[in-house]
Order: structure tokens, then sequence, then C-alpha cells
């Protein structure tokens, strides 16, 4: 199908207003998946809040100019199938690592976070990051930490003092009671 330059520009447009707003670009190989199987990806892409486009490779490398992922020219060679993640950088990592389970064609190629470029080989590692609730849940717990020891320290020195007088309490009524 041959597109007009304008469209062109258009897809160019779209393309680099998507990369300047992810967290995470992946460029995979999607050579030997039907149509239904990425049908299904992008059911599920769209639950997960992450965009994948396929585009052509020329067209990709212009609209990631200007952006931190620029270093993924590299890697549009060949069919190429373009996850981006917008808010949590493991999202589309997330779906990629659990459709590649069940689809083993599909072969990442690279990785972007934050302009960290990575090669497909740590998928599992970007997959793994922690949600932004998770991370948050982390670092209130390590930072309620020592202030519910230090809660737990302060309220035991007075239980000490408390069990002390009822063990001498409970001598002194001994003794009388002999």
């Amino acid at each position: 199908m041959t597109l007009r330059l304008e469209d062109k520009q258009v897809i160019v447009e779209q393309i680099n207003a998507k990369a300047a707003a992810a967290t995470s670009v992946i460029v995979s190989d999607y050579r030997g998946i039907t149509v239904s199987e990425v049908t299904e990806m992008r059911k599920r892409a769209r639950a997960a809040g992450v965009s994948v486009r396929v585009v052509r490779n020329t067209l990709a490398k212009r609209a990631i100019v200007g952006t931190s992922h620029e270093g993924l020219a590299t890697a549009l060679v060949g069919p190429s199938l373009v996850t981006f993640s917008f808010g949590d950088p493991g999202a589309a990592a997330r779906l990629l690592r659990d459709y590649q389970r069940e689809c083993p064609k599909l072969e990442v190629r690279a990785i972007s976070v934050g302009g960290d470029l990575k090669s497909g080989e740590f998928l599992d590692a970007v997959a793994s990051l922690p949600t932004k609730d998770e991370a948050l849940a982390k670092l209130m717990s390590v930072m309620i930490g020592p202030v519910s020891k230090l809660a737990r320290t302060v309220k035991e020195v007075p239980a000490k003092l408390v069990r002390a007088l009822a063990g001498v309490g409970n001598q002194r009524k001994e003794r009388a009671a002999d």
C-alpha cells in the first residue's frame, strides 16, 4: 500500500508524540505471528495501558529523532512491532514477556527505558520492575519501619516498669501471706 507524503507525515507526528510521552519503548520482530495473535496482543495492550504499533522502519526512525529513545534506530531493521509504555515503564515488558510464553516466535530486539538502551535479553529485568503503587508501598514500608520500632521501644520502657512493680507487689503479697 502506497502512502502519500501527508499520510507519512501524520504517522511520523503520531509516533513522535507517543515516543516523547513514553517512559519505555520496545522494538520487537513479529515474523511468524498471525494477524489474530497480533490482534489478541493489542487487546491485552489496551487493557494494560500500552500502545502497540506496526510501523515502517524509515518512518519510525524519523519519528524517534529528538526523543529520549533515539537509540532504538539501530534496532529498526526488518518487520518491527513497536510497543509504547506511558506510565509504568515495565507494563510493555510484562505484556511482551507474557505474550512471548504463548507465542515464542515474538523476538524482542531492543528496549529503551527512559532513554537507556538495552538489548532484548533484558526483557525479564524490565518486566520485573515494580509498578508505581508497588514501589510506593515498598518505600512506605521502609520508611515506617524505624518509626514503628521507635514507638515499640518507647512503649516498652513503661511496660517494663509496670511489670517490675507488679512483680515486687506479688512478692510482698506472698511474704505477707506467709
